[in-house]
């Protein structure tokens, strides 16, 4: 049985300040090899247009009442629960698993007491997941494996 292990990642305001800093360089670095001052630092522009892709795909929004489950390649790597942006592994993935509390209605049903006298019976099941690597890798889907119990 696999646990849930918490795995925040960074914050992505100061990722963003890194990649306005990068893009600050890249445009220096744009001018300059415009210019003709420096034509090898067409090469060093291309690197930071390459590391602001890469650091890019790692952003990712956590709503409130929902977790991210990480994977890196297919191993499960842990679970954001903070809410906010934030930065994690651009090679992560990040599946959204739902943490708000719902309802499930039964249908009526008539069965016999052991007097033989007809009884009408319906349940509602209040749930809502609190571990989010259960949820994600024990059964295929959580909200029909409600159902079916």
């Amino acid at each position: 049985m696999i646990r849930e292990r918490v795995r925040n990642g960074a914050s992505g305001i100061p990722v963003v300040v890194l990649l306005l800093v990068l893009g600050a360089a890249n445009l220096y670095f744009f001018t300059q090899s415009i210019r003709g001052d420096a034509p090898l630092l067409i090469g060093a522009a291309a690197i930071v247009w390459v590391l602001l892709g890469i650091v890019g795909a790692g952003f990712f929004m956590v709503n409130p009442n929902e977790a991210r489950v990480l994977q890196l390649f297919g191993d499960y790597a842990g679970t954001t629960r903070e809410p906010g942006l934030r930065w994690a592994n651009p090679l992560l993935t990040k599946k959204r698993i739902s943490l708000r509390v719902r309802n499930f209605e039964s249908s009526r049903l008539k069965v016999n007491d052991a007097d033989g006298n007809p009884i009408e019976i319906a349940a509602v099941v209040v749930w809502r997941v609190v571990e989010t690597a259960e949820a994600a890798f024990e059964v295929d889907d959580y909200e029909n494996y409600v159902r079916v119990q």
